[in-house]
């Protein structure tokens, strides 16, 4: 809406089945949240008819805005636009509301419904997800049209979000808020629905800070939108508001919105039970009668306002045709641009791009977080599209790209600001960073990662759950991974981290032993493209012999047979990580006793168990007398490769300050102990 003019009696109508709609499908499920998608109508009517950038027909069309509902429990805001806009979902899809197997779940899943951006529904998620996709815009512009002006190149778009009350008292969406304003994101722009109303009530009970003076001094842009006479969302000031939103480039925008909760509902509105239950049907039908609608009448949807809402389609169509022959102009003035974005589009990795990785000679010990950074340097070379940083620890963790500078906006006063630089600062805010992966990933050009300690992991578990969910190539680097860390002591000294991180469905936790096993385990991250943790050591580790040990290449099998025994081994030693070598010294003093044993490393069991039955049997057999592990953590996970005979050498209690060395000796990693438990065990 554009001008007052352009809203029209039909829109009203529009929206008013758009609230029955949201009503009928949640009382049609018997549970869900209808009172938000029934405030929210208008507001996402009027982004996805007048303002967002997109094409119905190709959800994935480059050059479209983002939207992201970060209050992902109001789905029905969301599923509502993408049945009037022509995605795909039809008034069956929306019968089907939180159902087996239907494209409407009670929240927005990505990958499973056609122009859903994101999973959300944890609340703070969306916000500092869509951070990471503004970020990821400006980068990808970089790439292709660095000189266009501002705003004036065809990869320039908005990133939309609607969130809620609960998003913005989450602490990761203040985490990314924070950054979007230093990075001055005027791409991204964020509809807050100011409320009140909460599970538990009115939010004021918890929440009564002014989010308008904290996202100013974030550095956004604020536009302050109070609620019309009968307490509706004013449409022309939101209008008014979005317009302004769309013309400030310099600094994120986050539009104010006042709403009542379930309005018009004569009962039911501005209470914290139209939140989450549905509103029964004496109210669904008053409300019917308050909107002009036939309260006998369920999932209604007359054919001309049908054909009304769905001409965005027709209107979208039109200016992507326009997209389309200026992206063909930019292709034959930009050939070598045009090769770069066919790839990236395709993400495919360009013929030689692993040919420069660093090979590492057996007899200097070398840390695997430092092996890591020269990896990184490596692949940065050959991948313009390789980019990311680290919570305030790129020196510690070796994540930093040294071409190109930081990625700062032009007004940064900081010494090699670059707003398309390679090294992403994040500051200390691990959440938000495993979001911002996140939404780089989502975005889909780039590839990134982000940087910590393995201990703040916990800060970032929701964000690397979330990858998980969305199947994202979102890749987490975690060093100083093992009280290994030394006199940091226990409050740095990851202990249960591995077993938690490895019990998150579809994500990969590899820990490599040496130098060589991490250049593999780069090689083998870039080419699956999945969720992954890279966990390294802060302390120096010996570099193996390949010449008398397995070939690192193995690495991507997830475990292989490091130094097996001259005869059948007795005693199979499983190990990962810096304790791999604890298990070679611990394999010569059993040879020494006659003992034969094989050391398996295994860098990533959730690899190896995608591997064969057959290739599982032959590096761990069953027929083997006794498997140890040897791992500084929890033994939980353990048991499933060692068996209920087997031995786990590990760390059931907390760590502290001492040197390696001293904390390996005094907590049970010694070989002599080891072996003296393998002993007794045979016997």
């Amino acid at each position: 809406m554009n001008n007052a003019e352009s809203w029209s009696a039909i829109d009203d109508r529009a929206v008013a089945y758009a609230r029955a709609l949201a009503m009928d499908a949640v009382q049609n499920a018997g549970h869900g949240h209808p009172g938000t998608a029934m405030s929210l109508a208008p507001v996402a009517y009027n982004l996805f008819q007048r303002h967002l950038i997109h094409d119905p027909a190709d959800p994935k069309w480059l050059g479209r805005d983002r939207f992201v509902l970060s209050c992902g429990h109001s789905s029905l805001t969301l599923y509502t636009q993408l049945f009037f806009s022509g995605y795909g979902l039809e008034m069956e899809d929306l019968k089907a509301f939180r159902t087996w197997n239907s494209l409407t779940p009670g929240h927005p899943e990505y990958g499973h419904t056609a122009g859903v951006e994101m999973t959300t529904g944890p609340l703070g998620a969306g916000v500092a997800t869509a951070v990471g996709m503004a970020m990821a815009a400006r980068y990808e512009r970089g790439l292709l049209d660095p000189d266009a002006a501002v705003n004036a190149s065809l990869f320039d778009h908005n990133v939309w979000v609607l969130c809620s009350d609960g998003d913005l008292q989450e602490g990761v969406s203040s985490e990314a808020s924070s950054l979007a304003g230093t990075q001055e994101l005027g791409n991204l722009k964020v509809i807050y629905d100011d409320n009140r109303i909460s599970i538990e009530g009115d939010t004021h009970m918890a929440f009564t800070e002014d989010v308008s003076a904290r996202y100013r001094a974030y550095g956004w842009n604020v536009i302050d939108v109070a609620a019309a006479n009968d307490g509706s969302v004013d449409l022309l000031a939101l209008d008014a508001a979005m317009v302004a939103a769309k013309k400030e480039s310099n600094q994120p925008t986050l539009i104010r919105m006042q709403s009542i909760i379930a309005w018009p509902a004569p009962n039911a509105r501005n209470t914290a039970e139209s939140h989450g239950s549905a509103l029964g049907s004496d109210e669904i039908a008053e409300t019917k009668k308050l909107l002009g609608l036939n309260p006998d009448q369920h999932f209604a949807m007359p054919p001309e306002i049908l054909a009304h809402v769905r001409q965005v389609k027709t209107r979208s169509a039109v200016s992507r045709k326009d997209w389309d022959k200026e992206f063909a102009a930019w292709q034959s003035a930009n050939p070598d641009r045009a090769t770069l974005l066919k790839r990236l589009v395709s993400g495919d990795l360009p013929q030689g791009w692993d040919s420069n990785l660093p090979q590492y000679p057996a007899g200097k010990d070398v840390a695997t977080r430092k092996a890591s950074g020269e990896v990184i340097a490596a692949i940065a070379k050959s991948l313009p599209e390789f980019w990311g940083g680290s919570a305030d620890l790129a020196g510690s963790n070796n994540t930093t790209i040294n071409t190109a500078g930081s990625f700062l906006p032009n007004s940064s006063k900081m010494a090699g600001a670059n707003p398309y630089g390679r090294m992403i600062h994040f500051g200390i805010r691990e959440h938000a960073m495993g979001s911002i992966l996140n939404g780089i990933a989502l975005h889909g050009l780039s590839k990134t990662f982000g940087g910590t300690f393995a201990v703040f992991s916990d800060y970032m578990r929701p964000a690397v759950r979330l990858s998980a969910i969305m199947d994202l190539p979102s890749i987490f680097i975690w060093s100083h991974d093992s009280i290994g860390l030394g006199e940091d002591g226990p409050t740095h000294q990851p202990v249960e981290h591995l077993a938690t991180l490895r019990a998150i469905p579809n994500f990969s936790v590899v820990r490599p032993a040496d130098a060589n096993e991490v250049r593999e385990a780069w090689r083998a991250i870039m080419l699956r493209r999945k969720p992954v943790g890279l966990l390294l050591s802060r302390q120096n580790l010996p570099v193996f012999d390949r010449t008398s040990h397995g070939s690192a290449e193995l690495v991507n099998k997830g475990a292989y047979i490091l130094k097996d025994s001259a005869t059948t081994a007795d005693v199979v030693i499983i190990a990962t990580g810096s304790e791999v070598s604890v298990a070679l010294a611990v394999q010569s003093a059993l040879a020494e006793k006659s003992i034969a044993a094989r050391v398996v490393s295994a860098p990533c069991l959730e690899w190896f168990a995608q591997e064969s039955a057959d290739y599982q049997e032959s590096v761990l057999p069953k027929a083997a007398k006794l498997k140890v592990s040897i791992e500084a953590g929890i033994a939980q996970g353990w048991r499933e490769y060692i068996g209920d005979g087997g031995i786990a050498i590990s760390l059931e209690h907390y760590g502290a300050s001492a040197s390696a060395t001293k904390l390996f000796a005094e907590f049970g990693f010694g070989a002599d102990v080891i072996v003296a438990k393998i002993e007794a065990a045979l016997k």
